[in-house]
């Protein structure tokens, strides 16, 4: 089964929108998916309650201020939404689970700079050593200067770009009912889904 951990200490750089698309896609794939929200805005479980009965079912993971409790049997996805600040012990704690790790950034130094201790953490983790780590460029148009610096960045780390989400109204208006870019006609979100076809194909890696 595999875990799909969204993480970044800074807040705001769109952790919940790849958490929900990320389970969107899993569900719409016909997978049993779970998300979990161990933020405390809890907008991905705010999500949930959002989320269409006629929609492929995605279930809501326990989580916990002091453990996270195991998903139940018959699930074989899971994602779980992370909270900002994230690191030390908590960290080590949800890299034990994490089969992945998906790091949104967005390419601004700010962000990048903020970013740059968590990473390191995360590579100097033992738990991390098991797990598939992977960077997703947010709000970003990759053809911009902004995805060359980000790509410059991350090489560095010897981290992938798995891919870039950009800047768009369709996930925010999804998102008010619920919904992915999974979950509708793909010609309203032609554009959106070709960007999330690398990403998709990295989850679905072994």
């Amino acid at each position: 089964m595999p875990v799909v951990v969204v993480a970044n200490p800074k807040g705001g750089v769109g952790k919940s929108t790849l958490s929900t698309q990320i389970a969107g896609y899993f569900a719409s794939q016909g997978h049993a998916v779970m998300l979990g929200d161990a933020d405390r805005q809890q907008s991905s479980r705010l999500w949930l309650t959002l989320r269409p009965t006629a929609a492929r079912p995605i279930a809501s993971w326990d989580v916990g201020d002091d453990q996270i409790a195991k998903p139940p049997k018959g699930t074989t996805h899971v994602v779980l939404d992370t909270p900002a600040g994230l690191h030390g012990k908590r960290l080590k704690e949800v890299l034990k689970l994490a089969d992945k790790v998906v790091v949104p950034l967005q390419p601004s130094v700010f962000d990048i700079f903020a970013t740059r201790a968590f990473l390191d953490e995360l590579a100097d983790s033992a738990q991390a050593a098991k797990t598939q780590i992977g960077i997703v460029g947010m709000r970003v148009d990759e053809r911009t200067r902004a995805a060359d610096q980000l790509h410059t960045f991350v090489q560095g780390l010897g981290l992938p770009v798995l891919g870039f989400v950009r800047d768009t109204q369709n996930y925010i208006q999804l998102a008010a009912r619920g919904l992915t870019v999974f979950d509708v006609t793909p010609g309203r979100v032609e554009r959106d889904l070709a960007q999330w076809q690398p990403i998709c194909h990295w989850l679905d890696a072994k």
